[in-house]
């Protein structure tokens, strides 16, 4: 049996990915999808015309990982693996705290690692692996500053992986959006346990882009084989200033871009 895996799959990019795989992977047996809220998954696996496995389960924890291993039994090819599992907090180092710090670390870093490793066994040559990562991990971001680090970390372990697993025929894509305007990463990035009151310390969105658009050139440019998914003109952009701009600066641009609007 022949499965996509999708880890975040309860809301914003991961549901949206379900979806347009469900509609365009001909390939695939059933879509396995994996989030913390049970509801919220089964409302997506209902929408699919595949057969949806709901996995509820919190990727932070090392029995999750366990659990989502002993799943994955000798029967089952991961096909398809979109690890959309992340979230992040706006504020300086006084404004996010320290338990959001390591739930950030947790979910973007270690757990992607983990969820990675355990789907590597189950996939052979012609399979697919998208790590979405963020036009953060081009640059440091002040007000952004452990998740910003934690994209960059993703990024820079998917692009090492590429390499890795290039003898085993194995794509692996990153996937570096801009700022997506219809998903909850944004409301939830404002809600600060150590402030009642939503954070503005960012307050511009300048050029953000629509989920949709995002998975589908994320997609094309996984099953092309293209190492970095760059789904947007200001994601292009930033990608190849990144490269030639010195981070002083970068970070100067970033200062005054964060405070429009």
């Amino acid at each position: 049996m022949r499965i996509a895996l999708i880890t975040g799959a309860s809301s914003g990019l991961g549901s949206t990915f379900a979806r347009r795989i469900d509609q365009t992977e001909k390939k695939i047996d059933e879509i396995w999808l994996v989030a913390r809220r049970r509801e919220r998954l089964e409302k997506v696996a209902r929408q699919l015309s595949h057969p949806a496995k709901v996995i509820s389960l919190d990727l932070t924890k090392a029995e999750s990982i366990d659990e989502l291993e002993a799943m994955l039994t000798e029967r089952v090819r991961v096909g398809i693996f979109v690890n959309c599992a992340g979230f992040g907090k706006f504020g300086n180092y006084k404004r996010v705290t320290r338990c959001d710090s390591e739930r950030m670390i947790d979910l973007n870093c270690k757990a992607a690692v983990d969820v990675t490793l355990a789907v590597l066994p189950h996939m052979r040559a012609g399979d697919r692996i998208l790590e979405i990562c963020s036009t953060a991990a081009f640059q440091p971001l002040s007000e952004m500053n452990v998740y910003a680090a934690g994209k960059a970390f993703l990024y820079s372990y998917t692009r090492a992986l590429r390499t890795e697993l290039r003898p085993r025929g194995i794509a692996v894509t990153a996937v570096c959006p801009w700022w997506i305007s219809d998903t909850e990463f944004l409301s939830v990035a404002r809600d600060n346990q150590a402030n009642p009151h939503p954070d503005r310390s960012i307050r511009s969105f300048p050029f953000a882009t629509r989920r949709e658009d995002v998975v589908r050139r994320a997609l094309r440019a996984s099953r092309m084989d293209a190492a970095v998914s760059t789904p947007g003109m200001m994601c292009f952009f930033h990608r190849i200033f990144a490269k030639v701009i010195p981070r002083g600066a970068l970070l100067w641009i970033w200062e005054r871009v964060r405070r429009m609007g």
